[in-house]
This record gives C-alpha cells, sequence and structure tokens, in this order.
C-alpha cells in the first residue's frame, strides 16, 4: 500500500507555515505588502527586504517611483504592523555598475533600454536571490503580476490572470533555475483592485499609496536629464536629417528623441508627417521618415532566455506570439534560432516602432506560458 504523500503549503512546500521560511522583495508598494501580509497571516516565517537602489535622502520628496526613501519607510511600517522582521540592503554600487550605466551607455548608442527587466535579471533576481538563500529561506516572493505553474518538466512562467497587470514582459529573463526558487502570489488575481481589498482587511498603511508610474531613477520620465548628469557633454547638437538626404533642421542632442517619435521634432512646416527613424549617434543625427519606414517585419534578437521545452534548437523554428513592447498585444511569428542565444523572429503581421534595446518576449500561441525571450539588438 503506497505511503500518503504529505500534503503542500501554500507555497509548495510538505511542511508547515510556521516551518517555511520566505524572503519577501518589499518595494514599499501595496503590491509587495500584500505579499507579505498574506504570507504572514497564514503562518509563514517571512522575512522582508528592501533595496536601496540609490541616493534616498536626494529622493525623499519625488513621488512615483520604487526604491526611495519614502518607500523604505513604508516597508518598514507594513513589517512593524505585521511583526516580521524587515532588513534594508544597500545595493547602490550594484544597481548603478548594473543597471544605470548600461541605460546611459545604450541610450547614447540610439537604442531604447528597459532598465527595470535588468534590474530583476541582475539585482533583484541574483543578488537578492542569493541573499534570500543566504537566510536559510525556502524560498523568495514579490509581488508580480504574473503567474508560476508547474509543468510536466518543472515550474513553468505565465501571464498574469488580469491582463491589465500582467508583468510577463519584464521578466521574460527569469531563468528556470531562479523559478524554481521564486514565488508570485498575486499572479491568479483579477484586478489591483482586489489586491487592495487585500491591503484594506490587513490595515496596510499602503492600502491607497499610488502605482509607481517612472523608472526608479529617471524622475517625472525624463530620460535626458538622467542621460546628461550620468554623461556629461551627451546632448550634442546635430541634424535633423531626412531618409532621402535632405537636412530639415537642427536639434539639441540626439538622447532627446526616440524611434518613432513625432511630436517634438521642431520641423513643422512639411507637408508629410514625419517620425523618427533611426538615430545616427556617431554623426549625431536625427534620421527621419514616413511612418511607412518604421514598418519591421524581421527581427535580429540576442541573449535569450529559453522557457520553452527542450533546447532553443532543437526545432528549426518554433510557431510562437511575441511582444516587441510591454503595452502591446502579443503577435504571431515563427523564431527561427540561429544559436542557442540568438535568433531571427518573423513577424506575420509587420510591426511599427520596433526598436534596437528593447525586449522581444515569446509566448505560447494561444496561452499564457511565456517561453522567454530576448534583446532587440539591431534595426531589421
Amino acid at each position: 500500500m503506497p505511503l500518503d504523500q504529505p500534503e503542500l503549503n501554500a507555497l509548495g512546500f510538505a511542511k508547515p507555515p510556521s516551518e517555511t521560511r520566505v524572503v519577501v522583495a518589499m518595494s514599499g508598494g501595496v503590491d509587495s505588502s500584500v505579499v507579505a501580509a498574506e504570507l504572514a497571516r497564514a503562518g509563514f516565517d517571512v522575512v522582508g527586504v528592501t533595496l536601496q537602489l540609490y541616493d534616498h535622502g536626494a529622493a525623499l520628496a519625488k513621488k512615483g517611483a520604487c526604491c526611495a526613501g519614502r518607500d523604505i519607510h513604508d516597508a518598514r511600517r507594513v513589517a512593524e504592523e505585521m511583526g516580521f522582521p524587515h532588513y534594508v540592503l544597500d545595493y547602490e554600487n550594484v544597481f548603478k555598475d548594473a543597471v544605470i550605466d548600461e541605460f546611459a551607455d545604450s541610450y547614447l548608442a540610439g537604442a531604447t533600454p528597459v532598465p527595470c527587466i535588468r534590474c530583476n535579471e541582475r539585482v533583484k533576481f541574483k543578488d537578492l536571490l542569493e541573499t534570500a538563500k543566504d537566510l536559510e529561506a525556502d524560498c523568495m516572493a514579490t509581488g508580480h503580476y504574473i503567474q508560476r505553474k508547474m509543468g510536466d518538466a518543472g515550474p513553468e512562467l505565465h501571464s498574469a490572470a488580469d491582463p491589465a497587470r500582467d508583468q510577463s514582459y519584464f521578466l521574460f529573463s527569469t531563468t528556470p533555475e531562479q523559478l524554481e526558487f521564486l514565488r508570485f502570489p498575486l499572479g491568479h488575481l483579477g484586478s489591483k483592485a482586489e489586491t487592495r481589498a487585500l491591503a484594506q482587511r490587513h490595515g496596510l498603511p499602503v492600502a491607497d499609496k499610488p502605482d509607481s508610474q517612472d523608472i526608479c531613477f529617471v524622475p517625472n520620465g525624463n530620460y535626458a536629464s538622467v542621460i546628461e548628469k550620468l554623461r556629461p557633454g551627451a546632448a550634442e547638437p546635430g541634424e535633423i536629417v531626412h531618409a532621402d538626404g535632405r537636412v530639415l533642421g537642427t536639434h539639441n542632442g540626439v538622447i532627446h528623441y526616440t524611434i518613432g517619435q513625432r511630436r517634438g521634432l521642431g520641423i513643422g512646416g512639411l507637408e508629410e508627417p514625419l517620425y523618427v527613424v533611426k538615430l545616427d549617434v556617431e554623426q549625431q543625427r536625427v534620421i527621419v521618415g514616413p511612418k511607412e519606414m518604421l514598418t519591421t517585419r524581421i527581427i535580429p534578437v540576442r541573449e535569450i532566455n529559453w522557457l520553452g521545452d527542450g533546447a532553443l534548437g532543437a526545432a528549426r523554428e518554433h510557431h510562437i506570439s511575441v511582444k516587441v513592447r510591454s503595452t502591446r498585444p502579443p503577435r504571431e511569428a515563427i523564431l527561427r534560432p540561429l544559436s542557442e542565444t540568438t535568433a531571427e523572429v518573423e513577424l506575420l503581421t509587420p510591426e511599427e516602432g520596433v526598436s534596437p534595446g528593447q525586449a522581444c518576449v515569446f509566448y505560447q500561441t494561444g496561452g499564457t506560458r511565456v517561453l522567454g525571450g530576448g534583446w532587440i539588438w539591431r534595426g531589421a
């Protein structure tokens, strides 16, 4: 007669919650606070950790960004209310080396970087995850809206139940090894209103706190001012040139422009609407052209993190869906591997504004499973 299998707790471990230690990455916002409170109320051995990623003293009065001084204070208050330990770790140097410097350099190279992905990949799910293991945690939980489901070959990554809150685009680089250790307790919720209701139920001081909107080190979304501080002299003036070679005007620095931009070009009076189609950093030129020049069908992708079944190169091509921006729905595509970390993606329907530096994230067609993704590294 087979022995009975021990019952698994809510985090998937065959032992009581009180004997299951979980490190919760706490940003000070409502999402991670609810995760910590729910787990503490369920009897788990919760340890809250907040990362100081940059000089929070200068950011105390700043709203709408994560990891500033106010957020550290809010995370600490939640831990005190719920009765679990809370630690603040100084990751300023790591964050600058792994995220901020690359953001500045890639922006100066004419790319459109996504630093939140690099932060998850290189700081939160790497260094912080190792810290959680050092604290003898069984797992680490975050407030991300994404789902972890058990498949035949182990844990799988799936998009969130609420498409409006889904953060899978920002977490494509999560490795299978990291996925073994991570938990995402909010991914199954149907709306942000449910999260706030849970915060109210726990009496959390952050229940009505607004969502963060900006990249944490870019106040008010003003990328150019941050780049100028990080890389003095970056805002060199130059020419605005039509794709046919005509010089249409001048600009105050390539860093003030992004691929696909139409407004604020300073070249009014022309009959046709023009868009930024290329940034020539070496020549300090902003290249503009008609909208159809933004259309892309073939996308080169590198640094691929593959989460599908079997090896990426096991098949000559994979029929999948892809996202080339976080705000766009997945589009059907064909993924053709060139190596285990590089590939060519062919969009069945061309997309506009595909930019180097953005992520191309792979999804199961017609399903919720995230199959990985990579970085768009040059214009097709």
